[in-house]
Order: structure tokens, then C-alpha cells, then sequence
């Protein structure tokens, strides 16, 4: 009896499916099922709609497997070893330790994917602040800023990358040949922002900070699992490089090495919840409405924006139109919308959309997913980011880094 009378207090008290989906989680669903829609009424013709899907099917098979890949890296420690042992080698000097910093985030960001940098290097430098009794703001802003900044060296930089090179025919070799000195004017541009506005000592408010204890794995089996997962990601990186557009196979065999390990070694690790089965539905609901979008006089509007220009006022013009759509909308649908305009041979055009899209998306919360992604786990660790600080600074990066790395494009071009 006593049971029965509790079953409709439980029930009532337990939230729903629909309650425990966050505010995120539910725009994602939404755009995706506005996706759906767009192909039920016919404001995107099915033809159409699944030369979208067939054209992103590699990009969804890079970004799940990377994810996966990067999560189990950090599972194994991965990055945590890597964040202790830059604050250990700074030796408590801030100038050593941010010059490590950059490099840990830009490399993390032009190597695996500026989603992994939100998603994993985020929350592991708010918890390396802790120890090492460093402010967490600037460690923060440092990886959401690099997530972006130094997003456009090489395909797997970021998803719109892997758009691009594949527009305009080239490879991760010819690719990273042409953004070379873009990247290092925006990373650049990137340092002297971030010194200004975190770093500091106006802004950080210490001068110097505690090196911590190095990260030991005790048991023979963490071990294992740390070196396992390592050679994955070293094996992936130095494929890069070889195999072209075939990126995505690399990543999953990579992939399939970690799972491989843990599979042995920790099964209990192995969850459905690896799967960004958020990230894939936001990609794929944007690649639905965009289009539809387009057909509905976005198109026409970026076409008068951006203009045909294959020069340097052609360049600039895709530059800033880019930025700027990615600040009021996202950084995908900004790319996609100012691709679908840009004639064909206008290669130099095309990449320097990409470097505003990719470098400019600093400005506003929602500008990319990595900005969403990092500015979620600074709430989640308690740091807060003042907001009319965020925007004022991400302006003055968004216009110079994308001006400097514009510049450098047209320069070598």
C-alpha cells in the first residue's frame, strides 16, 4: 500500500525526458527538425538535400571520430599531463606560461579539431587554475580565442576547413602552403590581444604563480591506457599530412586504437554518450537550413555583399562579410552561405571568407559552437567571463587578427 501511494510522488518529482534536455540540446533538435521540415514542404528540393548530405558524410565521419578520439584521450589523462607539465616547465613565470599556453592551444586547435580544444582543453586548464593558484580567466580566454584564431592552418582545423579544401581542390599538404602565414598573423594578432586584455599583470592581478605537481598514473593498467591513447593521437597527427581527404578514415582508425585500449583495459569508460550526437545534429540541421535560407534570398543578399571580386578588395570584402554573418548568426551557416555566392575560380576569395568565418567569430557568445562550448564550461567551473569585457575585446581581435591574416593571404597570393 505504502508503495503504491509513494509511485505518483517518485513520478511526479522525477523530470521529464523533455526537462532534463538542455537549452543547447533543444536548439540543436529544433534546427534539425526545421531541417526536416524544409524538406517535407519542398522549400528544399530532396535532390538538393541530399547532395548536402552526401557532400558533409566525411565531415560527420571526421568530427565524430576526432571527438571520440580526443574524449578518451582525455580519459587517459592525456592532457591533463601535457597542461602540468607547460605550467611546470613556466616555473612560475607568467610570461613562460602563456607563451606555453598558446602553443598547447593553437596546437591542439590546428591538429585535431578547435572543437576538441573547447570541449577538452578548456576544462583542463579551469582545473589546472586550482592547483597552481593561477586566475582562470585568462587560461580560458586563451583557449576560446585560440579554438577560433588558430582554426585555419590546415583542413582538420576546423569543419568549414574541410568545406573549403575540398572546394577549391586542395589537399592538407597545398592547404597548409596557402594559410601558413595567415595562421601566424592571426595567432600573432591572437598574443598580443590576449596579453593586453588577460595576461597582464594589470589584469591578472598576481606575479607569479605555483607550479604543480606533475600527473604520475599509479597502476600499470593507467599507464597503458595513457600510452595507448597517445600513440593514437600521435599516429593520427602525423597522418594528417599522407592521406589527404581521406582525413576521416584516419580519425576513426585512430579512433578505433583508443577504443581498442579501453576496450581491454577499462571497458566501463566505453559509453553511447562518446558520440557528439549533438555536434552531428547541429552540423546536419545546418546544413538543411542554410540551403533553404539561400533559396529564400540569403543568397541573394551575400552575392551583393561579398561581390565577385577575385583581388584584394574581393578578398577583403569575403573577409569581413564573413565575420560579420558569423557574429550575428554562426560561423557554419556564415561560410556556407558566402560559399554558395563566390564564383568557382575565385580561390583567394573563398579562403579569405574562410579566415573571417574562422578567425572574426570571436565577437558574440553564440558566433561558434567552440565559443558556446567554452563559455558553457566556464559557467559549469564557476569562472566568470564579463560580458561587455568578452565583447569589446573579441571586437578588436575580430577586426585585426581577420585584417592581419587577410592581408598575409593576399600577400602570398
Amino acid at each position: 500500500m505504502s508503495e503504491q501511494s509513494e509511485t505518483p510522488i517518485q513520478a511526479a518529482a522525477e523530470p521529464r525526458w523533455w526537462q532534463r534536455v538542455g537549452m543547447l540540446d533543444r536548439v540543436r533538435i529544433g534546427l534539425l527538425v526545421a531541417g526536416g521540415l524544409c524538406v517535407a514542404t519542398g522549400l528544399l528540393p530532396r535532390a538538393d538535400a541530399a547532395a548536402n548530405l552526401r557532400r558533409i558524410g566525411p565531415l560527420l565521419l571526421f568530427l565524430g571520430s576526432v571527438i571520440v578520439l580526443a574524449e578518451l584521450a582525455r580519459q587517459a589523462q592525456v592532457f591533463d599531463v601535457i597542461a602540468h607539465r607547460l605550467a611546470i616547465i613556466g616555473r612560475g613565470n607568467y610570461v613562460a606560461l602563456f607563451l606555453l599556453c598558446v602553443l598547447f592551444a593553437a596546437t591542439t586547435t590546428m591538429v585535431l579539431n578547435l572543437d576538441t580544444t573547447a570541449v577538452l582543453l578548456t576544462p583542463v586548464m579551469l582545473a589546472l587554475a586550482g592547483p597552481a593558484r593561477i586566475p582562470p580567466l585568462p587560461l580560458a580566454m586563451t583557449t576560446l580565442w585560440l579554438a577560433n584564431t588558430a582554426s585555419v592552418l590546415l583542413p582538420v582545423s576546423n569543419l568549414t576547413n574541410l568545406l573549403a579544401a575540398n572546394r577549391v581542390g586542395l589537399d592538407g599538404t597545398d592547404f597548409a602552403a596557402a594559410m601558413w602565414l595567415p595562421q601566424v598573423a592571426s595567432i600573432a594578432v591572437t598574443m598580443a590581444c590576449l596579453w593586453l586584455w588577460y595576461w597582464r599583470r594589470g589584469s591578472r592581478g598576481v606575479d607569479r604563480y605555483l607550479p604543480p605537481e606533475p600527473i604520475r598514473p599509479e597502476g600499470g593498467r593507467e599507464r597503458a591506457l595513457l600510452y595507448a591513447t597517445a600513440a593514437a593521437c600521435v599516429l593520427f597527427i602525423a597522418a594528417i599530412p599522407v592521406v589527404g581527404d581521406r582525413i576521416g578514415i584516419a580519425a576513426t582508425v585512430a579512433a578505433a586504437i583508443a577504443v581498442a585500449a579501453f576496450a581491454f583495459l577499462d571497458r566501463s569508460a566505453l559509453r553511447w554518450s562518446l558520440i557528439p550526437w549533438r555536434l552531428l545534429v547541429f552540423v546536419i540541421g545546418l546544413f538543411l537550413v542554410v540551403p533553404t535560407l539561400g533559396r529564400l534570398g540569403l543568397s541573394h543578399l551575400m552575392r551583393n555583399v561579398i561581390g565577385s571580386d577575385p583581388g584584394a578588395a574581393g578578398a577583403f570584402r569575403a573577409a569581413a562579410s564573413g565575420a560579420g554573418l558569423a557574429n550575428l548568426a554562426n560561423n557554419l551557416p556564415a561560410y556556407t552561405a558566402g560559399e554558395a555566392v563566390i564564383p568557382a575560380a575565385n580561390h583567394t576569395q573563398l579562403l579569405a571568407l574562410l579566415i573571417g568565418t574562422d578567425v572574426g567569430s570571436v565577437l558574440t557568445p553564440w558566433a561558434s559552437l567552440a565559443t558556446l562550448l567554452c563559455l558553457e564550461f566556464c559557467r559549469t567551473h564557476g569562472t566568470r567571463v564579463p560580458m561587455a569585457r568578452f565583447v569589446v575585446s573579441g571586437a578588436v581581435l575580430a577586426v585585426t587578427a581577420t585584417a592581419a591574416a587577410t592581408a598575409a593571404l593576399v600577400w602570398t597570393r
